[in-house]
Order: structure tokens, then C-alpha cells, then sequence
């Protein structure tokens, strides 16, 4: 749970501040203002623009996450007087303004001699963000390594071709994250880009699961002997990365399959569905040292990869028609924290904001603040102040949006 105890007084404001802090947020004003220097030193002089302000830069901000929870097709929508128009935020700042900080936003303005990193435009904030998870919050036991549902507008959705669609979801990264199963909280952040030279492309990531090994160490590079408990996917799930991790402490709990998995080292007997007809929540099970390897029946062969239960423990999994269908702890285990991830995906990935930008950096960016707006709203609902105030996920945003905005009725919508 949380590290430290928020005031019942405790605002949304106050909550995202200890991911995206003032100070933060000072460098994006510096780094902005340093770019449109740059730029206009390059290619001529702009007389519209002026200095960005550490109160522009939040109302900036503010404009942004709005998209999160109306959907709008594009943020210049607020100005607009179509349905998605927002007269109340819209006087703020005007769209001509908006945009020459939309055109000028930056992060990191220059890039020096020694960069390599293709994220350094990003990689600052990350690293900020990071140090806000670490410090903020203290993860369970039990935690998921996946690629979180990032749901597309809607209403672009429902109109498109779907050609568009598929140019659409065509991005140039892949967002991996680290997430306790218990409350939802993201604890690491990965990106993988595709333009990595080499094998380390995202094209060369989906075909060779050594790479999505890779990744797994990455967002679990903290975790080392905190005996933690890893659920990972197909993709991830292999007995070398497995036997790695649980020298540094780590234990695994993973779907296997046939096609995703890196199978080397596993009996092939396990690997090939059996002959006889089996009847649901049949079992069989081969054992190395404390790694499991258990094949379980239930319309279909399931194989799971643990070190982290005994095999002999027996679980059950409940289905609504058929009842109780016997199990090892370890499948039990497995589906309850996978179901989880599924809610916690149905209820925020439709938070994630709207805007699209071009630009790699900017898309990881954006997606970057949607989680810390998550996160914080965890949080919140964690503290106290979520007793006084009780605000939905929308209504979170919906505050936040204000109290960046500066408006001082900050009162939720019902």
C-alpha cells in the first residue's frame, strides 16, 4: 500500500504531484521555452509566441487529460461548438495559444554528445516517474508482468475503415509494465521501441521470446530478493528465465504455450496433449528441483511453469455453469490474478488520453501520464481523503483537470 499517509484534505492535485511534481514541471517549461528558441533561431522568428508560464504549462496539461475523460476526437475539440465542446475550460487559454505550446512542447530540448538512447526526448521523465512509484507505494506479494489494453477513441472506432484502424494501432513502441495484482497499482514501466537497431526491433521482439526475456528483466531489474511472486504470459513464461530469477530471489508463476514459450529444457512428454480422453480438471505433473511443470484439463490442455506453489496443493476453480473444477494452488492462483489485470484494464484503460501526437515520444508521454493519473487515483482510494469525498475515476479527472486549469469550482459532476 501506500508509503506515506495524504491529509483527508489531500486533493487530486496533491495525488499526482507525487509522480508529476512542481518541479517537474518547471523543466518542461524551461525545456520548452529553450526549444522554441532553438527553433525560431533555425527557421525565422515567430512574433506569436511568448515565454511559456509554469501556469500555462499546467492548464496545457490540464487541456490534455480532459481528453481522458470525454473522448474527444481531438483536444481541439474544447474550442470548438460541436458536442464536444467545453465552454468552462475553454476560456482559460485561447486555441491559438494552446497550440503554439502544443507545436513548441519539449522535455529535453537538446541532445547531447553522448546520447544513444533513441527515448532520450522521454527518458528524464521516466526516470522521474519511476522514483515517484518506488517511493510512493509498496507493492503485494503478487504481481503481473503484461502489456496493459490502451483503448483507441471510440468514436473514432465506430466511424473508421478499417484500414484506418490498422494504420491507427500501427505504433512505433511496445509499453510493458510491472503491476501489483492486488490493487492494479503500476510499479514499472517499460518501453521497447521498434526503431531499436538490430534483433532488439519490436518486429524481432514478437518472433523470438529470448527478447521478451529481455524485457522481464528489465521491469523486474528492483525486485531482486524481495520475494516477490511473478505471474507472466505465454510469451514470457520459459524455464531458463524462470531458474534465473529465482537465484536473485524472484519466484514465477506462468501460462506456457506450445507456440509462444521458450519450451528448451522442458520434458517433451509434457509438451504433447495426451491420447486417452481425460476428463476436466485432470492433471499430470513433472518436477525439477522446486520448478513445477504442470499440464491441467479443462476443455483443452493448459500448462503452467511455477516455483512459487507446491504442485501437491490442491485449488479450484469456480465456473458459474459447471460449478467447482479441481486444480493445483498454482492454476487457481494464476486465474484469480489474471482476472484481476482483466478488471483493472475494463476499468481504466478508458482513461488513457485521447491525443495522438505523431511523434514517438510525445505518444509514450502521453500514455506515461494516463498510468501516473491511474496510479494516483489508487491512491486516493486508498486514503482517507477518498472517505470524505468519495470521487469515481471520472470525477478524479475531472478535479484534476480543474485544479491544473486553476478554476476554483472544483466540485465533482454528478
Amino acid at each position: 500500500g501506500p508509503t506515506r499517509k495524504m491529509p483527508l484534505t489531500a486533493s487530486a492535485m496533491d495525488f499526482f504531484q507525487l509522480f508529476v511534481p512542481d518541479n517537474v514541471l518547471k523543466n518542461m517549461v524551461v525545456q520548452t521555452n529553450m526549444y522554441a528558441k532553438k527553433y525560431q533561431e533555425r527557421f525565422g522568428s515567430d512574433n506569436a509566441w511568448i515565454d511559456v508560464t509554469l501556469t500555462e504549462m499546467k492548464a496545457f496539461l490540464g487541456y490534455m487529460i480532459s481528453t481522458s475523460i470525454h473522448h474527444c476526437e481531438s483536444v481541439l475539440s474544447i474550442w470548438s461548438s460541436g458536442f464536444y465542446s467545453n465552454k468552462s475550460i475553454a476560456l482559460i487559454m485561447t486555441q491559438s495559444r494552446f497550440e503554439k505550446i502544443l507545436k513548441y512542447f519539449h522535455i529535453v530540448a537538446f541532445r547531447s554528445s553522448q546520447t544513444t538512447h533513441s527515448l532520450y526526448k522521454i527518458q528524464p521523465f521516466l526516470d522521474s516517474l519511476q522514483n515517484g512509484f518506488d517511493s510512493a507505494f509498496r507493492p503485494s506479494q503478487a504481481q503481473v508482468l503484461h502489456e496493459p489494453l490502451i483503448d483507441e477513441d471510440p468514436v473514432f472506432i465506430a466511424t473508421c475503415t478499417e484500414r484506418e484502424l490498422r494504420k491507427r494501432k500501427k505504433r512505433k513502441f511496445s509499453l510493458w509494465v510491472r503491476q501489483c495484482s492486488s490493487t492494479g497499482f503500476i510499479c514499472q514501466i517499460y518501453v521497447h521501441l521498434k526503431e531499436g537497431s538490430g534483433a532488439d526491433g519490436l518486429d524481432a521482439l514478437k518472433n523470438k521470446p529470448q527478447l521478451h526475456s529481455m524485457v522481464a528483466k528489465s521491469l523486474c531489474q528492483n525486485a531482486s530478493g524481495k520475494n516477490y511472486i511473478i505471474f507472466t504470459g505465454p510469451s514470457i513464461t520459459s524455464l531458463n528465465l524462470f531458474e534465473e530469477f529465482e537465484k536473485q530471489g524472484i519466484y514465477c508463476c506462468g501460462l506456457l504455450s506450445t507456440r509462444k514459450s521458450d519450451c528448451t529444457g522442458l520434458p517433451p512428454s509434457m509438451l504433447n496433449n495426451s491420447a486417452t480422453p481425460q476428463s476436466r480438471g485432470q492433471y499430470r505433473i513433472r518436477m525439477k528441483g522446486n520448478m513445477s511443470l504442470i499440464c491441467w484439463y479443462n476443455k483443452g490442455h493448459f500448462r503452467f511453469l511455477t516455483n512459487a506453489y507446491s504442485p501437491v496443493q490442491q485449488g479450484v476453480i469456480i465456473k458459474r455453469k459447471s460449478g467447482e473444477i479441481p486444480c493445483p494452488l498454482a492454476v487457481e492462483a494464476f486465474a484469480a490474478h489474471l482476472s484481476y489485470i482483466c478488471k483493472y484494464d475494463d476499468k481504466y484503460s478508458k482513461y488513457f488520453i485521447s491525443h495522438k501526437p505523431n511523434k514517438t515520444w510525445q505518444q509514450v508521454f502521453w500514455f506515461a501520464i494516463s498510468i501516473a493519473i491511474n496510479n494516483a487515483y489508487i491512491l486516493y482510494k486508498m486514503s482517507e481523503a477518498y472517505h470524505v469525498t468519495r470521487y469515481s475515476r471520472a470525477q478524479f479527472g475531472e478535479r484534476l483537470v480543474k485544479e491544473l486549469l486553476g478554476l476554483e469550482d472544483t466540485s465533482p459532476t454528478h
